[in-house]
């Protein structure tokens, strides 16, 4: 009785330290999400605003721009996916993860071929334990991006929007991350970034274009504005859509590691009661020895006498 008691308490002391850990990394993730929020809520207007005038520039002229004319056969489309670099974050990764497969058989069943992008390790593995070919993948920054990161995955991302998809470009451009809705909510989103939805983009909020036209005028071209123009539109959405990931794996590390430290000190409750019955049992038999080994002697005694 006294072995397992032992086991017990080696069991206590090892839930008691994990403990400590799952609420040292709660209390990290929870003081994390607080700068995670105020960066999306910095770059949300600027991306937002910066869609609208890509989608006014486009709609108040008649140049056809190779990223905002729609492909008459689409026949390769990219797709970035934003996962994480680290664990312990519940389902955050795989949700995102499940709804890139999803988009991925989307694209596949409309006949196109799909060019994979992936931004965290948890994505990259997926992929590689797969044996499934990436375009590229970027890793090291998805707990705490900056625009710099941004620019680097936009990059080959353009790169492939300009150019024909018969000669290795993409007809279209989509991102598969996690949209921060709360601090309870965080979910998977995907959405189309080239070419340009005008009507999505809320330019034409009068539903017209000769509304919108007269109140803009392209210096030194429209053509030349969309140039300078749409580059910076696919960074800032992809900061945008980094920050936004971000603040979802915090939250969802965050709320993983307190049900492991709730869970964690469940257990240790449970163990607890285990040992004290255990000791409790192991005194029970002791005093029922001794009161039978002093029975016998008393017994002994008297038959001697």
């Amino acid at each position: 009785m006294g072995a397992q008691i032992r086991v017990y308490k080696r069991r206590i002391k090892s839930v008691t330290a994990t403990k400590k850990i799952t609420k040292a990394m709660e209390m990290i993730a929870a003081s994390r999400i607080i700068k995670a929020q105020r960066q999306v809520e910095a770059s949300s207007p600027y991306a937002r605003e910066l869609t609208r005038a890509v989608a006014a520039v486009a709609t108040g002229s008649n140049t056809q721009h190779p990223l905002t004319t729609e492909t008459e056969r689409p026949v390769r489309a990219a797709v970035l996916l934003v996962t994480s670099d680290r664990g312990l974050a519940g389902g955050y990764s795989s949700n995102a993860i499940k709804a890139a497969e999803t988009l991925r058989e989307k694209l596949v069943a409309e006949g196109k071929e799909v060019v994979q992008y992936v931004v965290g390790r948890k994505g990259v593995a997926y992929y590689t334990f797969r044996e499934r070919k990436l375009a590229d993948s970027w890793t090291g920054f998805t707990d705490s991006p900056s625009y710099a990161d941004a620019k680097a995955v936009a990059a080959p991302l353009i790169e492939a929007a300009v150019q024909d998809s018969a000669e290795g470009g993409v007809d279209e451009l989509h991102i598969v991350f996690t949209e921060f809705v709360s601090m309870m909510t965080q979910s998977p989103v995907e959405k189309r970034l080239l070419p340009l939805s005008l009507a999505e983009a809320g330019a034409v909020e009068q539903g017209s274009k000769a509304e919108i036209l007269p109140l803009f005028d392209f210096e030194p071209s429209a053509e030349e504005v969309l140039d300078a123009l749409l580059p910076r539109y696919v960074e800032s959405r992809i900061f945008n859509a980094l920050l936004q990931s971000a603040a979802s794996e915090h939250a969802a590390r965050r709320r993983a590691m307190k049900s492991a430290t709730d869970n964690a000190e469940e257990l240790i409750k449970s163990l607890t009661r285990l040992a004290n019955a255990a000791r409790q049992a192991d005194i029970t038999q002791e005093i029922s020895e001794i009161v039978g080994g002093a029975g016998a002697l008393a017994d002994a005694n008297a038959g001697s006498d």
